[in-house]
């Protein structure tokens, strides 16, 4: 985090981090394809039509499939998306624990902390952390 403590707010990030640690998927595990991102979608004529790459496919907590929410989708269709989804709060502080992991993750390996790239990177941070 030292990497990142000019970047972003770490108390935050690890507030939201450890109220995530303290909740856990406690129902029957569920199938989760482990890197749901807009790379693993396909379409056609503007609309979903395959989902690819499954290597990650296994039993487990939806969390991980879940920061879809903030890395491809915004404002309204976010909204729409967690509220149809219908899961309880301590599912989505795991979701968004993952994408604060993977994000921060993504962001260190950007040398250009101002470029495009780190700038989309900064963005799903901001919105996890106080969206």
């Amino acid at each position: 985090m030292l990497e990142l403590s000019t970047v972003i707010n770490g108390a935050c990030a690890i507030d939201l981090w450890e109220r995530a640690c303290k909740t856990k998927w406690d129902k029957p595990q569920i199938m989760i394809h482990g890197d749901f991102a807009i790379g693993n979608m396909l379409l056609l004529d503007g609309k979903l039509s395959a989902i690819i790459d499954f290597g990650g496919m296994a039993l487990g907590d939806p969390a991980c499939d879940l920061v879809i929410a903030w890395t491809f989708l915004k404002d309204n269709a976010r909204d729409i998306f967690i509220r149809e989804m219908a899961l309880d709060e301590g599912t989505w502080l795991r979701a968004k624990a993952w994408v604060l992991w993977k994000a921060t993750f993504e962001l260190c390996q950007i040398a250009d902390k101002n470029s495009l790239e780190a700038l989309i990177q900064k963005r799903i941070i901001e919105d996890v952390i106080y969206g």
